[in-house]
């Protein structure tokens, strides 16, 4: 089964409305780091860019969990501040709107990141 696939049927378990939410957080992701690498890992759909981990995304029952390793979420830490997070991740809350804009930032940021650590040769 291809990375593309697997994703699909991992969003494909979950209500209709939070299949919506995933498919748009995928596109924002593809959109925005259109040489990232899609995979699964950790049970979730993962990205890759420059070899080095971008950011992972997963449903639950009353949230969406975004992780942009906690670099990514550092620099947004005061947008971030009324979510409750962990180190490296956010819990956006099904109840409320999803911050697109803000996971798309977050996305950008962690691009930029691995393009500077790839220069570097990290």
């Amino acid at each position: 089964m291809s990375n593309s696939t697997e994703i699909e049927q991992y969003i494909l378990q979950f209500p209709e409305t939070v299949q919506e939410i995933l498919r748009n957080i995928r596109q924002l992701i593809l959109e925005n780091a259109p040489e990232a690498e899609e995979l699964m890992a950790y049970g979730m759909p993962a990205y890759k860019a420059h070899k080095k981990p971008l950011v992972y995304f997963a449903a639950f029952k009353n949230h969406i969990g975004f992780y942009a390793t906690p670099s990514g979420h550092s620099a947004f830490q005061e947008e971030l501040s009324k979510y409750k997070q962990g180190k490296g991740s956010v819990q956006f809350p099904l109840d409320q709107a999803i911050p697109y804009d803000l996971i798309k930032r977050m996305v950008q940021l962690r691009l930029a990141e691995n393009q500077q650590k790839a220069k570097k040769g990290k």
